[in-house]
C-alpha cells in the first residue's frame, strides 16, 4: 500500500489510528470512507456494531477519472474535475458529521495514470485529504476480507471489477488467498480496435491467463462492483424476483446465461429506467456483460453470489481483532439494534430461552436466525400499530445485515410479522413468501406467536425467568409452566395467544402448571 507516512501512521495502514484499540469493543466509532475509482468516487461513514458496520452515511458520484485513458494514458479532464469537486463535498460533509479526518484509498485510474501523481497532489492541496494508492493484489486482497465481513465462511473466488481494472481472490476458511488484478474494466477495453470480436479474443486470452493461477474451476464466485450489480438487478427484473436486496442475491449459471443473453437484444434505455440503474453505469453493462460471459466459460462456476462489501468494508476488517472477526455479524447487528431501539434492551436474550423448546433438534444456522428474531422483536415498536407488523417485515428484509440470505430474510421477516400478526394473507409482501418452502412458513409463523406470547410474560422483572415452556411433538403437547410470581401474568390476553401458538405449532394438547 502506498501512503509516504511516518511508521506509526503506516501502522494502522490508511486510518492513521486504531479502529479497534479494545479487543473487546463491539461499537464501532463512526469512521468515514473515501473511494476514489476509475469510475465512481464515493463516501461511506460507517457506524454502529463493529462486527457488522451500518451506513451511517452513503453518497456517490460517477466521475468517469478513467474514461479515455487507454488511448490517453492521462485521467479525463471532466473527470478530474468532478472528482475535485466531490472530494471538497465529502470534506465539508465530514466536518458536519464531526468525523475523524476521513480516510481516501484510490484504485487503477489513479495508480496507472500518467498524470495519477500530480492529481494526487492537487487533490491533497486542495482538501487535505490523504490519498492512499493501492496496486491491483492490495485491491483484490481488501475486496476479498470485505467480501469476509458480511459472508462469514466464504468460500470460492472473489471477483472485483471497477472502471479500470478487475481483480481475483480465492477465499476459504476466513483467509484470503492468491490473487490476481488485471486491466479487464469496461472503461478500459470498450474502445478496443477491432470490435466484439477483437474483445472477445482479449477478454480470452486474458481470463485464461488468471485461471492458469486462480483456483476457482466449479466454485462460487462472489461479485463486487457497481456493474456486477447492475446486472443483477436486470436479471431479478428479467425473473420478476420481488426481493430487491441485492447483497447475497443468488444466480446460477443457466439462469445468468440468460440474462446475458436477454441484455444483448434488450432495449437499455427501457432497462435502465425500470432497474434504476444510472445512464453512466448502464452504458458499461454490456462490456461488463462479456467479461462476465468469459468467466463463466472460463470457471463454470457453481453459483454466483453478489456482495454489497468490498473494498471499503475490507479496510475495516483489516484492522478488527481476531476475536472481533470471529463473531456473527447477525447477531452482533440485532444486538446493536435492541440495545439502541428494544424497550427493555436484553430481553431479547430471555425471550430465545423460552422459545428455544420449541425448535428441537433444529441446525445451528436455523438457531442463529430464531436468535436474531428474538432479539429484534421490539425494535420496531415505535411504528403505528396499525403498521407494526409490515414494518417489522420490511426492516428484516431490507436491512444492511451480513451473514444472511435473502430465504432468511424472509423467515425472519415473516417471524417478527407473526409476533405482531397473527395472518400473512392480505399484506404486501405475499410475493414474497415465494421464495420461502411453505414449510418454512409455518415454522417462521410458529417463532413469531411464540415471540408474541412470550412477550407478554417476560414484563415484569419478578417474572423474569418465571415461565417455561415445554414442548413433546411425538405426544403433540404443549406445556406451560408459571411460577408463583408470574402467575398473574397469565391473563385472557396471555391465554389466547397461548392456544393460537398451540394451533400454530400443530399441539394436539397444552397444559398450563402454576406453582403454589
Amino acid at each position: 500500500m502506498d501512503g509516504n507516512t511516518d511508521s506509526a501512521q503506516s501502522d494502522w495502514g490508511p486510518f492513521g489510528r486504531p479502529l479497534f484499540d479494545d479487543p473487546q469493543a463491539r461499537r464501532l466509532s463512526r469512521v468515514g470512507v473515501v473511494d476514489i475509482g476509475s469510475n465512481s468516487v464515493r463516501l461511506v461513514v460507517f457506524d454502529g456494531a463493529a462486527r457488522s458496520p451500518a451506513y451511517f452515511y452513503n453518497e456517490k458520484i460517477m466521475c468517469g477519472l478513467g474514461a479515455g485513458m487507454p488511448e490517453t494514458g492521462r485521467l479525463n479532464p471532466e473527470g478530474k474535475a468532478r472528482a475535485l469537486s466531490a472530494l471538497l463535498r465529502f470534506q465539508t460533509l465530514a466536518r458536519g458529521m464531526n468525523l475523524p479526518p476521513l480516510t481516501a484509498v484510490a484504485t487503477a485510474a489513479m495508480r496507472d495514470a500518467e498524470d495519477g501523481p500530480a492529481f494526487r497532489a492537487e487533490i491533497e492541496n486542495a482538501t487535505g485529504l490523504k490519498i492512499w494508492v493501492i496496486d491491483g493484489e492490495e485491491e483484490a486482497r481488501l475486496s476479498a476480507q470485505g467480501v469476509l465481513l458480511g459472508w462469514p465462511g466464504a468460500d470460492g473466488v472473489v471477483c472485483d471489477i471497477g472502471g479500470s481494472s478487475m481483480e481475483l481472490a480465492e477465499v476459504t476458511g476466513g483467509q484470503v488467498g492468491k490473487r490476481m488484478s488485471s486491466q479487464l474494466g469496461p472503461l478500459r477495453f470498450k474502445d478496443l480496435e477491432g470490435g466484439k470480436k477483437a474483445r472477445e479474443k482479449h477478454l480470452r486470452r486474458i481470463i485464461g491467463g488468471l485461471a492458469e493461477h486462480i483456483s476457482g474451476t466449479g466454485k462460487r464466485f462472489f461479485l463486487v462492483g457497481g456493474s456486477w450489480r447492475a446486472i443483477a438487478r436486470v436479471d431479478m427484473e428479467r425473473r420478476g424476483y420481488p426481493l430487491h436486496v441485492l447483497h447475497e442475491y443468488r444466480m446460477d449459471l443457466a439462469a445468468t446465461r440468460d440474462t446475458l443473453a436477454f441484455l444483448e437484444t434488450a432495449d437499455l434505455e427501457a432497462l435502465r429506467s425500470a432497474c434504476g440503474i444510472s445512464s453512466a453505469r448502464m452504458s458499461l453493462v454490456p462490456y461488463a456483460a462479456e467479461v462476465l460471459a468469459e468467466l463463466l466459460d472460463t470457471f463454470e462456476p457453481s453459483e454466483i453470489a453478489i456482495s454489497s462489501y468490498g473494498i471499503r468494508e475490507g479496510l475495516l476488517y483489516e484492522q478488527m481483532p481476531q476475536g472481533l472477526r470471529d463473531r456473527d455479524p447477525l447477531i452482533e447487528a440485532c444486538r446493536f439494534a435492541e440495545a439502541k431501539d428494544a424497550r427493555l434492551p436484553g430481553f431479547g436474550k430471555k425471550l430465545y430461552r423460552f422459545v428455544l423448546p420449541l425448535f428441537p433438534g433444529a441446525s445451528d444456522a436455523r438457531l442463529r436466525i430464531v436468535r436474531a428474531a428474538c432479539l429484534l422483536h421490539d425494535v420496531s415498536w415505535r411504528a403505528h400499530p396499525d403498521y407494526r407488523a409490515e414494518t417489522c417485515f420490511d426492516n428484516a428484509t431490507r436491512a444492511n445485515l451480513g451473514g444472511l440470505d435473502h430465504g432468511e430474510r424472509i423467515y425472519l421477516g415473516l417471524a417478527l410479522l407473526h409476533r405482531y400478526r397473527n395472518k400473512r394473507e392480505g399484506t404486501r409482501f405475499e410475493d414474497f413468501l415465494d421464495l420461502l418452502p411453505l414449510e418454512d412458513q409455518q415454522e417462521a409463523e410458529m417463532l413469531g406467536k411464540a415471540m408474541r406470547f412470550g412477550s407478554m410474560l417476560w414484563m415484569s422483572d419478578a417474572a423474569s425467568e418465571g415461565a417455561t415452556l415445554d414442548w413433546d411433538p411425538e405426544a403433540g403437547l404443549l406445556r406451560l409452566h408459571l411460577t408463583a410470581e408470574a402467575a398473574p401474568l397469565y391473563g385472557e390476553v396471555a391465554e389466547a395467544r397461548f392456544n393460537a401458538l398451540a394451533r400454530a405449532i400443530g399441539a394436539d394438547k397444552t397444559e398450563v402448571e402454576t406453582e403454589d
